[in-house]
């Protein structure tokens, strides 16, 4: 039985026009495709009518595959490639299975001999590294780090003590409280990169060490942002 591919298509970082920031072969293949596995159907409703799907969103097929997917859910996702049927799986921001459940549909199909796709785009962590002035050759992304104010104390501090750049980053309504926790418990030497809202107009990009961010501490509030430091 031929099996069709499975497309990694980014999404916007923002709520804006996607022609601004993914390349034209992402644009062009979407109106090619009638089956997607997306984080949030509504989320990816708006963002297919921004890239030019407008009016034909009802002749769509999604299927959802978030953290409330289930094992069998995840398997069962396999029969959607049957007969030639290629799939385009979206996160709700930036590079699908990046830090997002759509892995579990890029090692499912790996394991089923599917073909995976990848196509560029916006990448918030790659951005802020790139941004940062930090060490571009060593780093490595810690995703999120413990919600419990002394288990993410604990985890910064173990995170200082390794090498090179360290990415990390958190639910935007905690925002605030990492950023203190940050330059309550990190050495006054290390520095430190704030990445919120890249790609926006309200974008904030700015690396201090800790003893200077304590001088002028930001206000982040629920924007998206990427936490980086260099020991």
């Amino acid at each position: 039985m031929t099996k069709g591919k499975l497309y990694l298509i980014p999404t916007p970082l923002g709520d804006y026009d996607p022609a601004q920031v993914l390349p034209a072969p992402v644009l062009a293949l979407l109106p090619t495709l009638r089956t997607f596995v997306v984080e949030e159907i509504r989320t990816a409703r708006r963002f297919l009518s921004a890239a030019g799907l407008k009016g034909h969103i009802q002749e769509l097929q999604f299927h959802e595959l978030n953290e409330h997917t289930d094992p069998k859910g995840v398997e069962e996702l396999a029969g959607l490639f049957d007969d030639g049927n290629s799939v385009g799986l979206l996160s709700e921001a930036g590079l699908p299975a990046v830090a997002d459940p759509g892995a579990l549909l890029v090692a499912l199909c790996h394991r089923k001999g599917i073909e995976v796709v990848p196509f560029t785009g916006p990448s918030s962590l790659m951005m802020a590294l790139m941004a940062s002035g930090l060490d571009g050759q060593q780093f490595a992304f810690n995703g999120y780090l413990p919600a419990k104010p002394e288990a993410r104390r604990a985890a910064l501090r173990a995170l200082e003590k390794k090498p090179g750049t360290q990415l990390f980053i958190e639910t935007p309504y905690r925002n605030d409280a990492m950023l203190a926790d940050i330059l309550s418990v990190c050495k006054p030497a290390t520095r430190l990169c704030l990445a919120a809202d890249i790609t926006l107009p309200s974008a904030f990009i700015r690396t201090r060490t800790v003893a200077e961010w304590k001088k002028e501490v930001p206000v982040l509030g629920k924007r998206p942002c990427v936490f980086l430091i260099l020991a």
